[in-house]
């Protein structure tokens, strides 16, 4: 049985009654809400028929304050959701036996040190953001990975251009690599103009397109440190699953390897399973979404390390 059939049995079992439990608990907080809105609504129009503000005064404080709880009740409901789901979807992930414990912190993140230090994004990042961490290892090699919401302020109007948003990984690979290694989505190379002339005033230099696959080619540029070693690194198997992971999800991918660590950098315009208020969020394409961005950029990692080149989850997952 493949990866995501698999899946698919452990979220009717396990991660589904879940969500219905989440669901009625999300059905009732805002049908309380709205009524007591509605009431709140209620008592001040007839205050305002009756003129007796005394009475509706008495009335309105502690409507008010079971309103200011039931806000507070529904605000735990959202903090609470996403750490629900993830737990269930990291377990049943790090059963695989290429996997150790797989951990989730939904208030922590990779600091702004590490995400420099990939040299993908040459930025001062005034404004960074960051939440969702999850750490673990694939086999020997130690991981870990969160959301990042990164911006910078403009030299020319006074205000946050997004400098990046979506999944940032780092993961520190067994086996030496030396120099470093960027390689970027050829598609955005007009706004990595700073990160191209850094690279650059550090020695490196472009690739040359004769060592690349040509559908690799054609999505994605790559720059080399003098001491680095694109051929061990970037074999034609490797770059063939990067294209295919790149055309198969739609969105820019960004890799660096700088010394031993890889980096990995995945746009994602909206919040991941973030939940709703007042729509439902039992939907096994929700959290599908996401197992596939964590299993996805874990295999990425996977195949760079060498383990199980021809049978990852991402080739699975492509196919």
């Amino acid at each position: 049985m493949d990866r995501l059939a698999e899946f698919r049995i452990f979220y009717n079992h396990t991660i589904h009654p879940e969500l219905v439990r989440m669901e009625n608990k999300r059905k009732r907080l805002l049908w309380l809400f709205l009524i007591s809105v509605l009431l709140f609504l209620a008592i001040g129009f007839l205050s305002m028929y009756l003129n007796i503000p005394t009475v509706t005064f008495f009335l309105m404080i502690p409507l008010g304050l079971y309103l200011g709880y039931l806000s507070y009740r529904m605000n735990q409901f959202v903090k609470t959701f996403k750490p629900n789901v993830v737990n269930l979807v990291l377990d049943f992930i790090d059963d695989d036996l290429n996997f150790d414990t797989l951990r989730y912190d939904g208030e922590r993140f990779i600091g702004k040190h590490q995400f420099k230090k990939s040299k993908i994004f040459t930025s001062n990042a005034s404004f960074y953001k960051g939440e969702d961490y999850i750490s673990g290892k694939i086999g020997e090699v130690p991981f870990e990975m969160c959301e990042l919401k990164v911006r910078e302020l403009s030299k020319v109007r006074d205000r946050y251009n997004y400098v990046f948003r979506g999944v940032f990984m780092r993961a520190t690979m067994k086996r030496p690599v030396r120099g470093a290694i960027l390689i970027l989505p050829a598609a955005f190379k007009q706004y990595l103009t700073r990160t191209i002339k850094s690279f650059d005033r550090a020695g490196g230099e472009q690739l040359d397109e004769s060592y690349m696959n040509p559908a690799f080619a054609e999505l994605f540029d790559v720059y080399v440190s003098p001491d680095a070693q694109p051929r061990y690194v970037l074999d034609e198997n490797i770059q063939v699953k990067i294209a295919r992971y790149r055309e198969k999800i739609g969105k820019e991918i960004y890799l660096s390897f700088v010394n031993n660590d890889i980096y990995v950098a995945v746009t994602e315009p909206k919040d991941i399973l973030e939940p709703y208020i007042f729509r439902s969020n039992v939907s096994f394409t929700l959290v599908l979404e996401f197992f596939k961005d964590i299993q996805l950029l874990l295999g990425i990692v996977q195949d760079f390390d060498g383990r199980s080149a021809d049978d990852t989850d991402i080739q699975k997952l492509l196919s």
